[in-house]
């Protein structure tokens, strides 16, 4: 009988350690910065090493090709994220608890790499009046920029912003970027010939 008793104890005490289980998981990535993404049905989230769900699944995490798939990934601390406002797609990041660290502001981005990470940083310009409506004229360019995990601007990478008209029917999709980060003092740039320039930064 007290065989028994231990027998049904230790059943008890293997049981409790399994602790909750995530059910219906669709895909399971590998971990990117400790920290793996899943997926069910359109949302994603991201679970850690003793898989516990740290990020609740949401539906604008940034999914980019890797591994002939994909999904979502943390590093540096931050994830890509995407909003819609007046139908133009801004690019922004999430830490890793899931708060919105850097507003997404930028017309795209990439993920963060070793620190750094590249995105089109809006700007606008007044340039007069609209006298009859008594509106301001405004211009929107972009530049292609070299980014920190608090999302500010520490290089600019080209000379010449690029001028665009922000309207959605002109930003079906979001302007490409050209510009990778090798390290945080090379930069490369894609050329139209479809070679690379590989620049140092000053």
């Amino acid at each position: 009988m007290r065989k028994i008793g231990t027998i049904l104890v230790a059943f008890l005490i293997a049981s409790i350690s399994w602790g909750q289980d995530l059910d219906r998981v669709e895909f399971i990535s590998p971990f990117h910065d400790d920290l793996a993404a899943v997926k069910k049905g359109d949302s994603w989230g991201f679970i850690d090493k003793s898989g516990t769900l740290v990020v609740d699944f949401r539906t604008d995490l940034v999914i980019a090709k890797r591994d002939k798939t994909g999904y979502p990934v943390f590093n540096s601390g931050r994830c890509l994220i995407k909003t819609l406002k007046k139908g133009i797609t801004y690019f922004g990041y999430i830490d890793r608890t899931g708060a919105t660290v850097i507003e997404p502001r930028f017309l795209n981005a990439t993920d963060f790499n070793d620190g750094w990470a590249v995105a089109l940083e809006l700007v606008k310009q007044n340039v007069g009046t609209n006298e009859l409506l008594e509106k301001p004229l405004v211009s929107y360019d972009y530049f292609e920029a070299m980014i920190d995990p608090k999302g500010k601007v520490v290089h600019y990478l080209v000379e010449e912003p690029v001028h665009i008209t922000l309207d959605r029917e002109y930003l079906r999709r979001p302007p490409k970027i050209t510009c990778k980060v090798l390290s945080d003092k090379l930069i490369a740039r894609y050329n139209s010939d479809k070679t690379w320039t590989i620049r140092i930064i000053e």
